[in-house]
């Protein structure tokens, strides 16, 4: 094998494991934070116009979603697929006091299952499974909406300046409309769009595209 094939090779290797448990159980591995500890701002604005209740966020991280919805009154689940992400956000619950208002999850969101379980905001950020598995994430997330409920979901768009670094991530990434397939009989769509977003990155201020969807279940209860 010649030394670019190699190269290949590792380079196929390292990702097709980054969409996998190990390399997040890495990442999150030893001490300091990976992210802002922020909630995103997509999660800010719509929250903002809804009555605490229950929550899920998938995906969670670190945390920082599920910190900001506890103290915004609501009782939340945060969900991910790596123990150490989970353990960290643990701390940070407690360290921001809040942990009576959260618990943990551990799953795969491309296993998930709601076994019953109903949640008046469910919610997942930038969450990329491979080879277009969103379709089918948004499909299993939807089934956690309590009647009148609603399910935000975030990614990044694959426009711009976030534009994707290999084809895998490029598969991986996602606009709006690739998630309507998905959405549920019964289910109003209330976005589906393309959103701007700022961030710094070396030291300069630029703006990139969230791809943002938000649903509404069926239900007398809508809030």
């Amino acid at each position: 094998m010649t030394s670019s094939s190699q190269h290949a090779q590792h380079e196929s290797t390292d990702i097709d494991s980054y969409f996998e448990p190990p390399a997040w159980e890495e990442r999150y591995a030893g001490h300091g934070s990976h992210w802002s500890g922020s909630a995103n701002p997509q999660l800010v604005d719509v929250a903002a116009g809804l009555a605490p209740g229950t929550a899920l966020d998938v995906g969670c991280g670190e945390g920082g979603d599920v910190i900001w919805l506890a103290q915004q009154g609501w009782q939340v689940t945060g969900a991910d697929f790596s123990a150490n992400g989970l353990a960290r956000a643990a701390q940070h619950a407690e360290d921001a006091g809040v942990a009576e208002r959260v618990d943990f999850w551990q799953t795969d969101a491309r296993t998930f299952e709601a076994t019953g379980a109903q949640f008046d905001l469910v919610t997942t950020h930038y969450l990329h499974p491979p080879d277009g598995g969103m379709v089918a994430v948004v499909g299993r997330l939807a089934g956690a909406v309590a009647a009148g409920g609603h399910l935000l979901v975030v990614g990044h768009a694959p426009t711009g300046t976030h534009m994707p670094q290999s084809e895998a991530h490029a598969k991986a990434m996602f606009l709006a409309a690739d998630l309507l397939p998905a959405v549920p009989d019964g289910f109003e769509v209330l976005v589906a769009e393309q959103r701007p977003r700022s961030v710094v990155r070396e030291g300069r201020k630029i703006d990139i595209e969230d791809s943002v969807l938000v649903l509404r279940a069926p239900g007398a209860g809508a809030r």
